[in-house]
């Protein structure tokens, strides 16, 4: 599988699940995504908007590089970035916000559920972190099965008025 990060430290290991990687970013990935600098180890629809947005971010938000930061989704069967996922950190309050995003080719297969599962799992391991939470709009579906199918249970209402609902996942 294509890795342009040639050594990490133990705690930047690779998550592993049953059909995907879930890898750190590194910086050069991030600046290919910033500039259109299509990769081989790429899906076509590789990078989403999201991503892009994710990628612009990590200038100002260092911490999203470490240990339990932002990764990106790898087909294990194809060796392709098919999307990504990550948390916000640092926590507040022992709580930490994930995110989750797959190219549209890869979409209905069970990968964004799998990764965040794996994700949240992963953060659970953290002494700073006792629950992983999500906002969703109750207007996007696909987004809350997502979270139902990962494992995630409903939390509160994140804003009665723009129809946002937050699920959790907890120790």
């Amino acid at each position: 599988m294509p890795s342009s990060r040639t050594s990490r430290t133990p705690a930047q290991q690779d998550l592993t699940t049953d059909r995907l990687v879930l890898r750190p970013w590194t910086r050069a990935e991030a600046a290919a995504v910033l500039d259109g600098a299509r990769q081989p180890h790429w899906a076509d629809d590789f990078p989403a908007e999201g991503d892009g947005v994710i990628a612009g971010l990590f200038e100002d938000f260092p911490a999203w590089l470490d240990t339990y930061g932002h990764r990106l989704i790898i087909e294990r069967d194809s060796g392709l970035v098919v999307g990504s996922t990550g948390l916000f950190w640092p926590p507040a309050d022992g709580t930490l916000e994930i995110g989750y995003g797959i190219v549209p080719s890869r979409r209905g297969r069970g990968y964004a559920p799998e990764a965040a599962r794996a994700l949240a799992g992963f953060a659970l391991t953290s002494t700073d972190v006792r629950t992983v939470f999500a906002t969703v709009e109750l207007s996007n579906p696909p987004s809350v099965r997502v979270l139902e199918k990962a494992g995630f249970e409903r939390w509160s209402e994140a804003g009665a008025d723009d129809g946002a609902v937050r699920f959790r996942f907890v120790k």
